[in-house]
């Protein structure tokens, strides 16, 4: 049995995932979803459409837009968009190839844009209880 279709636009605020825990995190800036582990950052050097971007190994609480081939600045990628699940908000996008193989260790990550997310550190005072 296939997984049920989820577009873009679905409300899917109810299957938002709430984990991590005491972990720093990095959270959609419009309604605090929990979207990465700052563990996962494999480099804030990029680009995205609305300013500066991370690359990210793994996220959740996304939805994926529809496939296509967009012109990047390092060439032709295939990407679909993401989307918070519980905002509908676009975040970035998910590199699902490149053409050029000095490219390929973008496939399979995550780009969110830098503007879209809130770091959550999640530090506690030493005298507060544990």
């Amino acid at each position: 049995m296939a997984a049920p279709t989820i577009s873009p636009t679905s409300d899917t605020k109810s299957k938002v995932i709430t984990t991590f825990l005491d972990k720093p995190t990095f959270s959609c800036s419009r309604c605090t979803a929990v979207i990465a582990l700052q563990d996962e950052l494999i480099s804030k050097a990029f680009s995205g459409r609305d300013g500066r971007g991370y690359l990210i190994h793994s996220a959740v609480n996304l939805k994926m837009g529809k496939k296509e081939d967009r012109p990047l600045m390092t060439g032709v990628h295939t990407v679909a968009d993401v989307y918070c699940m519980g905002c509908n908000e676009r975040m970035g996008w998910y590199y699902h190839k490149a053409s050029d193989h000095t490219q390929k260790y973008k496939e399979g990550k995550y780009l969110l844009e830098r503007e879209k997310l809130v770091k959550e550190n999640n530090w506690t005072l030493d005298d507060e209880p544990q």
